[in-house]
């Protein structure tokens, strides 16, 4: 399927393009609104000739950016098979030169945790209006096969916490969620606590905003399955990830869950890219339902 680079609307630049399983990986820089900076986004676009390709999101954790995903999951033969494209945005503004971005490797750039800040400071921090509003609104301005309104969530650590509390804020927008190794309950693991006093101050109800484990006692009415696979080798697994916290608050509220715990596995994208064809094959099959 040949590809047409997008009409330069925004100042949208296509960076490259590269063919796979019959589809495309392509990588685009635009000026964001919201963040107030340069960001990149990568799609892979599969081989269908049809319009009204459904969209299946990925958020990346910690450190990473567009790419990591898309280099190191193996996702495309899936995507490619199923007729679903995958978006993967950077996880922080970049290049702001705020004092203290780059101190950490858990705060800053690459850490944007997928929320809006509310601190002066931090002010640029906004990727959840960028994941939730901007970038589908780009991608429907410069993509006439994609179908926006037709799509799900999912992500990995950072990413995997961004997927689920975008997700249950926003059901009314995506079909489905699911996730790698997530942070389901940052009030409580030293990560969350870090980001959230910093970009969000100390009212920790408005932490709860921004924490899975919390929002889903207030979003009983969830009936699509979340699916979640946590590596027991997980390094991170007691300290941080705490899916067992979810777990429980889902069983709750009654919200159906896969928990799949698979051992031997770690946090790294050895361990996605073993697991991604169950998760876009969980997609497919609500984003292909009426």
């Amino acid at each position: 399927m040949a590809v047409t680079p997008p009409p330069h609307v925004w100042e949208v630049e296509q960076l490259s393009s590269n063919k796979m399983f019959g589809g495309h990986n392509l990588r685009f820089r635009h000026h964001s609104a919201t963040l107030g900076c340069p960001m990149t986004f990568s799609v892979y676009l599969p081989p269908s000739p049809a319009s009204n390709v459904p969209v299946l999101y990925w958020l990346s954790g910690l450190t990473c950016t567009d790419e990591n995903f898309i280099i190191k999951a193996g996702a495309q033969r899936a995507a490619a098979a199923h007729g679903i494209a995958l978006v993967a945005p950077d996880t922080s503004p970049r290049g702001l030169n705020i004092e203290g971005e780059s101190d950490s490797y858990d705060f800053g750039v690459g850490a944007g945790f997928y929320l809006n800040a509310t601190n002066e400071k931090w002010k640029n921090w906004r990727m959840y209006d960028y994941v939730v509003k901007e970038l589908p609104k780009i991608l429907s301005d410069h993509f006439v096969l994609l179908n926006t309104k037709q799509a799900s969530i999912f992500g990995h650590s950072m990413g995997g916490h961004g997927a689920l509390t975008i997700y249950l804020k926003n059901t009314d927008k995506y079909k489905s969620v699911s996730a790698f190794a997530p942070i389901v309950n940052p009030i409580n693991c030293p990560w969350g606590q870090k980001a959230f006093s910093n970009y969000l101050g100390s009212t920790e109800s408005d932490w709860e905003e921004y924490d899975a484990t919390c929002l889903i006692k207030k979003n009983n009415k969830v009936s699509t399955p979340i699916l979640i696979d946590q590596g027991e080798d997980d390094k991170f697994l007691a300290e941080q990830l705490l899916p067992r916290n979810f777990e429980e608050a889902c069983k709750a509220a009654g919200v159906p869950l896969i928990l799949r715990m698979q051992p031997g596995y770690d946090h790294s994208y050895f361990f996605i890219a073993t697991f991604i064809d169950d998760h876009i094959a969980h997609h497919a099959q609500f984003l292909k339902s009426a």
